[in-house]
């Protein structure tokens, strides 16, 4: 054993002694008759060996007293309750009975668990004292809010910086009110948090609430901010358990904290089985789905995962992101990284990639995604790219034999409105044509859609202009007053999207529980909040709907209803059967000739092929009316959200 080990065992076996003959002493009043006086001495010794045995035996040297702990507590509890039986065991046995009176038995256990406890705590608060008690009243005072056991673990930790003094708890519970928390008053429920900033120098919250409902954390970051505190939070629950970070790592609260949803629940196993020991190719690679499907991926043990990107520096990045990994873990390390670069449009390139590697999973998450980008000058490239790509890698992974092909879709293209989420609707029936005419074969590869809303902080979404907007000193814009969109964070949508790649028999379209929708004009006013400015300093202006944009989007098609999985965040949409092979073959074959002249032609193309698409802009042959309206029409039209939107 390490030296201060040998000398906690000497301590213990010092207070093994002590404590048998304070025994003897308690029972006879100090007054030891000699002949027990003659038992204590020569009974002594044994009880100290077998005492000492029990201790080893249970592990009470393999921490340190700077750090005793309730664990600790509850070895030595086990270690005594054990000797306790086994003393009187071996008196019997050594016919020593009368020698030992009953009441020794059980004083001796009590006296040395007060001893061996009590010296171990003991020494932890003077080594705690010697390191941190100056510190206990420097560093800024600050209040915070929640008092489970987040936030007892963060007043114990601050009580060793300086850099805060914790000075208040606020925490809801009823029974919580007036009480200690390490020497911190519970001074009462959230909603008291004003009242006493308003009569203290505290100038700063801590939202100590991880395992909380993201309406609790909004609820408690709220009170902070109308209290005029600057107010920070503690590292998210899976990072505190994981040991990535401490909890007294604390931060600004970002608006992923107040939009937070509750952690997925994963079929890991379903998942591992799926994943563990095969090939895995990953579309869009390098961006904010993809690199995230690649992140979670490679922690379930493919044998190889093949990163296709066609942006060379976004492929570079991940790439390096995941030799750091190999480098600082090598459990993330055992897969081999192959990065690509490629054109999902460029039918050799995927064809010689396929060909390659040969994966038994794909993951189709290139696209164009950009709703105004798209909807003009650029309209037939994204056309091309999202219906003609998602051919050519679905075609690909028919031909070399994956056994699953997961399209990444979206919310958009739901009677979509935009050329983006009209060419999207058009790759999920391209998929949904393959998994049609490919199931009778043999060796059929399972085509799986996922579609859902929008994700926080992704590549192109409102967050990270709002952050530009709000640093520049703003105004930040919104398009419109009632304008709502779902929102689910990257992790999340990644893990999801995994767990419905497991679950697919085919042919499916699996729609994700996007929770409620957000108001973008409420996400703008908390971002201004969250950056330390009020409403009067940054002001929120709006610009007017884009061509392409609804003011809410939807999850399911009128004419489709979904089906309920195993998983309570994943539903089934079960649509129209698609036109078939001799569909598609008329679909690409028109998509391979010729571009229409202008995006106004696109449009009207769309709609051949998209009987739900409902152009932004006037097409003189639609069908539907409501084509050659305009935007302010439609604007007015779509003003009302529906009571209940179908999911």
């Amino acid at each position: 054993m390490h030296p201060r080990n040998i000398t906690a065992l000497l301590h213990d076996i010092v207070a093994a002694g002590i404590a048998w003959c304070l025994a003897y002493w308690l029972r006879f009043n100090f007054d030891i008759p000699p002949l027990f006086f003659h038992a204590m001495v020569e009974t002594v010794g044994p009880v100290i060996v077998i005492q000492a045995v029990a201790f080893v035996l249970f592990g009470l040297y393999r921490g340190l007293w700077r750090y005793a702990s309730l664990t600790d507590l509850q070895r030595i509890l086990l270690a005594v309750g054990v000797a306790a039986l086994a003393v009187p065991t071996v008196a019997l046995l050594a016919e020593a009975r009368g020698l030992v009176p009953r009441s020794v038995y059980f004083l001796d256990p009590i006296l040395l668990l007060l001893m061996m406890g009590g010296s171990r705590f003991g020494y932890r608060a003077w080594k705690e004292h010697q390191l941190y008690g100056k510190s206990v009243m420097r560093g800024d005072p600050v209040a915070v809010i929640g008092a489970g056991e987040a936030g007892a673990a963060l007043v114990r930790e601050l009580q060793r910086s300086d850099r805060f003094r914790v000075v208040a708890l606020f925490d809801d519970q009823p029974q919580l009110a007036g009480q200690l928390v390490h020497g911190v008053r519970v001074a009462g429920p959230i909603s008291t948090v004003k009242e006493y900033a308003a009569r203290t120098e505290v100038r700063r919250a801590i939202v100590a609430m991880p395992s909380a409902s993201a309406g609790t954390r909004r609820r408690a970051v709220e009170a902070a901010q109308q209290a005029g505190l600057d107010v920070m939070t503690v590292p998210a629950l899976e990072d505190i358990v994981s040991g990535r970070v401490a909890i007294s790592q604390v931060r600004h609260v970002e608006l992923e904290d107040l939009l937070g949803r509750d952690p997925v629940e994963l079929d890991t196993a379903g998942i591992a089985g799926l994943i563990a020991g095969r090939t895995v190719l990953v579309t869009g690679a390098g961006g904010s789905i993809g690199s995230e499907l690649c992140r979670q991926i490679l922690r379930h043990g493919p044998r190889e995962l093949v990163l296709f990107e066609a942006n060379e520096y976004a492929l570079y990045r991940i790439t390096e992101e995941f030799a750091s990994w190999a480098a600082a873990a090598p459990i993330h390390g055992t897969a081999r990284v192959v990065p690509m670069i490629g054109d999902v449009k460029d039918a050799a390139r995927v064809r010689a990639v396929f060909e390659k590697f040969r994966p038994s999973m794909v993951f189709h998450a290139a696209a164009y995604k950009h709703v105004p980008l798209m909807e003009e000058d650029n309209a037939w490239e994204a056309v091309r790219n999202n219906v003609l790509g998602t051919f050519q890698v679905a075609s690909a992974a028919l031909q070399f034999g994956a056994a699953e092909f997961v399209l990444i879709s979206t919310d958009k293209a739901v009677n979509p409105t935009n050329v983006m989420g009209a060419t999207k609707r058009l790759a999920e029936m391209v998929c949904q044509s393959l998994a049609e005419s490919s199931a009778p074969a043999a060796s059929h590869c399972r085509f799986v859609t996922v579609r859902f809303g929008n994700v926080l902080g992704s590549a192109g979404s409102v967050i990270p202009k709002f952050k530009e907007q709000i640093a520049r000193g703003g105004p930040v814009t919104v398009t419109h007053p009632h304008i709502e969109r779902y929102f689910m964070s990257i992790p999340e949508a990644a893990q999801l999207v995994l767990q419905a790649g497991c679950m697919g028999n085919g042919g499916e379209i699996f729609v994700l529980d996007m929770g409620e929708p957000i108001k973008i004009a409420d996400l703008a006013r908390d971002m201004i909040r969250l950056s330390g400015f009020g409403d009067d300093d940054i002001k929120v202006v709006f610009t007017g709907l884009r061509p392409g944009e609804k003011l809410y989007e939807e999850l399911l098609a009128d004419d489709e209803r979904t089906l309920r999985t195993r998983h309570p965040k994943i539903r089934i949409a079960v649509q129209r059967e698609s036109g078939g092979p001799d569909w598609r073959e008329r679909l690409l074959g028109e998509i391979h000739g010729r571009a229409p002249p202008d995006e106004q032609a696109v449009r009207h193309w769309l709609l051949q092929w998209v009987p739900e698409y409902r152009p932004d802009t006037g097409c003189p042959d639609a069908s539907d009316d409501a084509a050659s309206k305009t935007t302010a029409e439609r604007t007015d039209e779509r003003a009302p959200r529906p009571a209940a939107v179908q999911r």
